[in-house]
C-alpha cells in the first residue's frame, strides 16, 4: 500500500519534492504531465507554486491532483527533506 502523503514542495521548474508518511522523500517531474487538459491550468503563473498536501495526496484545487501512487511509483527518490 501507498504511504500518505504529509508534505508538498512544488518548485518553479514544475517539479515537486513530496514527502511520504513512512519518511521517503521523492522528486517527481510534472512537466510531461502538463499538456493534460486536466493539469494544463498548473501552467498559469503562480497556480503549481499552489500545491500542498491534503487527505494523503497533492492537491492544487477542487479539481486538480494527483494520485500518491503515481508520485510513490514513478517519483525519485532524494535523499534531503523537501525545502
Amino acid at each position: 500500500m501507498t504511504p500518505d502523503v504529509i508534505k508538498v514542495v512544488a518548485k518553479p521548474d514544475f517539479f515537486i519534492d513530496v514527502e511520504f508518511a513512512n519518511g521517503e522523500l521523492r522528486r517527481f517531474d510534472m512537466r510531461p504531465y502538463l499538456e493534460y487538459p486536466a493539469f494544463a491550468k498548473l501552467k498559469e503563473p503562480g497556480v503549481f507554486l499552489r500545491a500542498h498536501a491534503k487527505h494523503g495526496t497533492v492537491v492544487w484545487s477542487e479539481d486538480i491532483d494527483l494520485s500518491p501512487d503515481t508520485l510513490y511509483l514513478r517519483g525519485h527518490s532524494v535523499a534531503q527533506s523537501p525545502e
